[in-house]
Order: C-alpha cells, then sequence, then structure tokens
C-alpha cells in the first residue's frame, strides 16, 4: 500500500528556521565547493557518501572569503587574501579574517 502526501506543507517562519539551524557551523550556508553540498546541507564524504561531524575547510574559507573584510591584508569580502602581494595557496585565508566572519555571523 502507498501513503500519500496530502496537500502541500506549510512554509517554516524564518525566525523558527533561524533557530533550527542555530546549532550548525554558519558556513553551511554556502554551497561547498569541495563536495558541492548545496547550501545549509550538510558536507559528505566523496569517497562514500557519509557525512561528517565538520565542514569542509574548503568550505568555511569561502564563506569568511564572502562574509568578512580581512584585517591581516585588508581587502574587502570576496577579494582572496594575499601575502606580499600573491593569492595565498589553496583559497587559504588568514586567521583573523575567520574571527571576523564569526563576528559577523554572530
Amino acid at each position: 500500500m502507498k501513503t500519500t502526501r496530502y496537500g502541500a506543507t506549510a512554509p517554516m517562519p524564518d525566525s523558527l528556521r533561524h533557530f533550527m539551524r542555530a546549532s550548525h557551523h554558519p558556513a553551511r550556508s554556502i554551497p561547498c565547493p569541495w563536495c558541492h553540498a548545496r547550501a545549509h546541507q550538510p558536507c559528505t564524504v566523496r569517497s562514500n557518501g557519509r557525512q561528517p561531524n565538520q565542514v569542509h575547510q574548503q568550505r568555511k574559507a569561502e564563506w569568511a572569503r564572502t562574509t568578512a573584510c580581512c584585517p591581516t591584508c585588508q581587502v574587502t569580502p570576496t577579494v582572496p587574501c594575499h601575502a606580499g602581494g600573491r593569492e595565498l595557496a589553496d583559497g587559504a585565508v588568514h586567521a583573523r579574517r575567520y574571527l571576523e566572519a564569526k563576528e559577523t555571523a554572530a
């Protein structure tokens, strides 16, 4: 016997949605460039599809890059961090930019 769902589900209010996601890392608000997980979805391990307890480092770096200015190298959001005039390897960001992004998210 097949079970069917009747009618459309009610939309969740933004205030409740924020409360439900409060325990998640704020980097989950953007898609993951490493495993291609959609926004607000958990990261997955590419080889076996499991979901790790943490967000991929590349996703954290992308989130920090898009949300915060870097106090170390004085760049605006969306601009990659640099050291000595050269962009940091593998899209890395300075540690102070992570702190700035966390303060912005709070």
